[in-house]
């Protein structure tokens, strides 16, 4: 592209000379058609009106602008209204349908959808109507009756107890668990002043059972039972011990409570810390599933693990199935250490001593205890009371003596509870914490003797072992049986 002063240069070379890029055309040669063109081309026709005013660029922005402005006058097509469509106007029916439509403020009486808004024959109410039927749901509190929970609910007193006497010839009243939740329905009550009568009651009774109280067509109450069919297949869980016995018997799907009792079970005859990672457990608690879908896990029934080659099998035996655990083989042993008569801190161990008031070093032949004035003290093991009397130095004194050689004495009582000859089980009250005897402040002396020579208290483990009968044993083998096939299904 060539500016004007280089085109008029390139005009006025010689004549030999060749022109750089396409040859221009001189204007003197162009049609007119093409000088129109581009005179009007080149012309600027909107100039700022603002600048020069009065020159010649001025006077032709004016020119435009006058244009411009009559052609539009020109063109326009007046000012006079345009005919346009208009809604009909509603009368009766219509408007009234329209006025339950429209949104209008709710101080004006103003509906929604297809209600009607109050009119001039609209009179307002003296009080607000009672609805004819309350539906509602309570729940039976800890410690709560069944009485006491539906007058919470709004029914009467004399109904309540009426309902309450009903339910009571289907199920005990004291099994009705907390939290049961009791679906009613009140009816219309005759005054403001009287309770809604009870129409429906419906509510989960037992496991198995939904009961209904309804009302019926003289007045009167009735009740239904509703049972629920009820799978009792046992849960049978084996796996590997692994890491851990607990966790990989939770892991399972065993309840917490069941895997606690299945190590209890197994702890009375075997080390825990024995059981090896490759151990495989086997285990049958009670089950009960019903046909709504919810599941109760109950007693553990059955032990067993395949340890080192050996297989235990541990089953419950006792009356109505709330036995302890025996041994299939046909011995029961329980073992462990044994427990603390009573309920504090060790405050000197056994063992030689520098003695508190002698001021000397001697030996301790027991364990001292210390605990409050009063504290009752427990039998740690089953026994007989060979002694309960005054005893020197030990003050109070009660000794037990217990099977194979074992001997428990307890001293520096401020009251003694058993007399000599009794027989105590473990955990029976055999006295009270005091200060008798030599003695420092309230606490227990407690001794253990072996074969009448005093040993640590608390390196005695206790045993015991028990051989059952011929046909005990073939009731056990046989219960097992029935369990591992009945789980097994």
């Amino acid at each position: 592209m060539f500016l004007r002063e280089q085109q008029g240069l390139e005009l006025a070379g010689a004549a030999g000379a060749r022109a750089f890029g396409r040859e221009l055309v001189p204007l003197a040669d162009r049609s007119l058609y093409d000088r129109l063109r581009i005179a009007a081309a080149t012309t600027d026709w909107t100039p700022d009106l603002g600048q020069r005013i009065g020159s010649r660029d001025w006077w032709r922005g004016l020119a435009t602008c006058t244009a411009l402005a009559g052609a539009a006058w020109m063109l326009s097509p007046g000012f006079r209204p345009i005919t346009g469509y208009t809604a009909p106007v509603a009368i009766g029916a219509a408007f009234e349908e329209t006025r339950t439509q429209s949104i209008a403020p709710l101080g004006l009486g103003a509906t929604t959808g297809r209600r009607m808004a109050a009119g001039a024959l609209v009179r307002p109410l003296a009080e607000t109507p009672e609805r004819p039927q309350v539906e509602l749901t309570a729940a039976l509190a800890d410690g709560d009756t069944l009485r006491n929970a539906l007058q919470r609910a709004g029914v009467g007193g004399g109904e309540a107890g009426r309902v309450a006497d009903l339910v009571a010839g289907a199920v005990k009243l004291d099994d009705l668990r907390p939290g049961t939740i009791l679906s009613l329905t009140l009816g219309r009550r005759p005054t403001k002043f009287q309770p809604r009568p009870l129409e429906a009651l419906a509510f989960r009774a037992a496991f198995d059972l939904n009961l209904s109280v309804n009302r019926t067509l003289d007045g009167g109450l009735a009740l239904d039972r509703h049972p629920i069919a009820i799978d009792r297949t046992p849960l049978r869980v084996r796996g590997i011990v692994g890491p851990s016995l607990y966790r990989s018997a939770r892991a399972a799907g065993v309840p917490a409570r069941v895997v606690e009792a299945y190590i209890k079970a197994l702890a009375g005859s075997m080390s825990i810390g024995d059981v090896a990672a490759s151990d495989t457990f086997d285990l049958v608690a009670d089950q009960a599933r019903a046909a709504t879908g919810e599941v109760e896990v109950g007693q553990l029934q059955y032990a067993g693990l395949e340890h080192n080659g050996r297989r235990l099998q541990l089953v419950r035996w006792g009356e109505n199935g709330s036995g302890t655990f025996m041994d299939a083989n046909g011995q029961f042993e329980r073992r462990g250490a044994m427990g603390m008569p009573v309920a504090g801190h060790v405050t000197s161990t056994f063992g030689m001593r520098m003695h508190p008031l002698l001021g000397f070093m001697r030996m301790h032949k027991g364990m001292d205890i210390g605990a409050r004035y009063g504290a009752p003290i427990m039998a740690a093991v089953d026994g007989v009371v060979q002694f309960a009397g005054r005893s020197g130095g030990y003050g109070n004194f009660v000794k037990l003596a217990h099977a194979g050689g074992l001997a428990t004495g307890y001293g520096h009582m401020s009251r003694i509870a058993v007399s000599a000859g009794a027989r105590v089980r473990r955990g029976q009250v055999i006295g009270y914490v005091g200060s008798t005897g030599i003695s420092t402040g309230p606490h227990l002396h407690w001794e253990v003797w072996k074969n009448g020579r005093p040993v640590n208290p608390r390196s005695i483990s206790m045993a015991s072992i028990q051989t059952l009968p011929a046909d005990t044993l073939r009731a056990m083998k046989a219960k097992i049986a029935r369990l591992l096939e009945t789980a097994a299904r």
